[in-house]
């Protein structure tokens, strides 16, 4: 990601494109208010989806939840406090 861009976070929430079973996890571009990030975890058994949360963790010290879209690739995620 570039350093001029930052993460669309509106109302503490951000949407998100997910992109299963890459080689690494990565952001790999920001459009239209959607950040698409590439997971390297299936999307079997929940493993996507605390892929992307830890990924966001680390990356960007953020905590989040998912609280729509669990079972696509297509998330809203609640940025917590």
């Amino acid at each position: 990601m570039a350093p001029s861009q930052t993460l669309p976070i509106k109302n503490n929430r951000m949407s998100v494109r997910v992109i299963p079973n890459a080689s690494k996890t990565e952001v790999r571009d920001i459009k239209d208010d959607i950040i698409k990030i590439a997971v390297a975890a299936p999307p079997d058994k929940n493993k996507a989806n605390l892929e992307l949360i830890k990924f966001l963790k680390k990356k960007f010290n953020l905590r989040v939840q998912i609280i729509s879209g669990e079972k696509s690739r297509e998330k809203v995620v609640e940025v917590l406090q």
